[in-house]
């Protein structure tokens, strides 16, 4: 435990000197605030874009789309500048040979993979709420409406999404000394659950679902056991690939 704290705090240092921390901060800022400000502006862009000439009725914005704006940044951008950031987390270590005199030393190689995990699931949850904080105060203040009552039930599965995905990208960073490795695994895995999502029997049981449903979550047409099925899976998926990913590196050569 004390081998993991330690590389725990090594890995904190090091996404402060790499400005990792700063890159998240700046980056999720953005969205926070660029989510309900584009719901906002949205009616009146688009007027500005079809010129006087023809006249497009749109509803008002609601705090509905300011959240969808949200989750669309979340989903689509979002999470993909997180795991550019996290894909190399193992592999450069391997392939520059850092890790050679700390396992010598008595350092558990399962010790460098939790801690990875650990800092980098963390570095997820700052990004995530951070926006998400953003987002609310902003769009509390733009849509003052009853629209979006359960704001925190859609945010919940999102962070625990984040505990396979991270899962994922640590193993493709694991089994290979190219940074791209952990990138792409997550990659493929997103694509493949979003082709699975599209057979309705899996709906409850696709982790993906906690990054789909999460509008309807918000405005309470659906609750959250519905996907518990998915969440469960999520948890189970996210030890087994944890403990893949210590298999891989344990095996690895330094």
């Amino acid at each position: 435990m004390k081998a993991t704290w330690f590389f725990i705090r090594k890995e904190l240092l090091e996404s402060w000197r790499n400005y990792h921390l700063l890159i998240i901060t700046v980056v999720f800022v953005i969205f926070g605030i660029e989510g309900p400000l584009m719901a906002k502006l949205t009616p009146d862009i688009l007027k500005m874009a079809t010129g006087s000439g023809l006249t497009i009725k749109m509803p008002d914005p609601t705090s509905i789309d300011a959240w969808q704006q949200y989750y669309k940044n979340m989903t689509q951008i979002g999470i993909y500048i997180l795991v550019v950031i996290f894909s190399g987390t193992i592999s450069n270590e391997v392939a520059q040979g850092t890790l050679v005199n700390l396992v010598t030393k008595g350092l558990p190689r399962y010790s460098v993979v939790m801690a990875k995990y650990i800092v980098a699931y963390i570095q997820w949850c700052l990004a995530i709420m951070m926006a998400f904080l953003i987002s609310w105060g902003y769009t509390s203040y733009y849509f003052p409406d009853n629209r979006s009552p359960h704001i925190w039930s859609g945010m919940w599965p999102l962070l625990i999404f984040g505990l396979l995905f991270v899962a994922i990208t640590i193993l493709g960073s694991s089994l290979s000394k190219s940074n791209y490795m952990g990138f792409l695994t997550s990659v493929v895995v997103f694509i493949v659950l979003t082709l699975l999502n599209l057979f309705k029997s899996t709906g409850r049981y696709n982790p993906i679902a906690l990054v789909t449903d999460n509008i309807y979550l918000i405005k309470g047409t659906e609750q959250i056991s519905h996907i518990m099925p998915a969440i469960w899976i999520t948890i189970i998926s996210t030890m087994v690939i944890i403990y893949l990913s210590v298999l891989s590196l344990k095996y690895k050569k330094l």
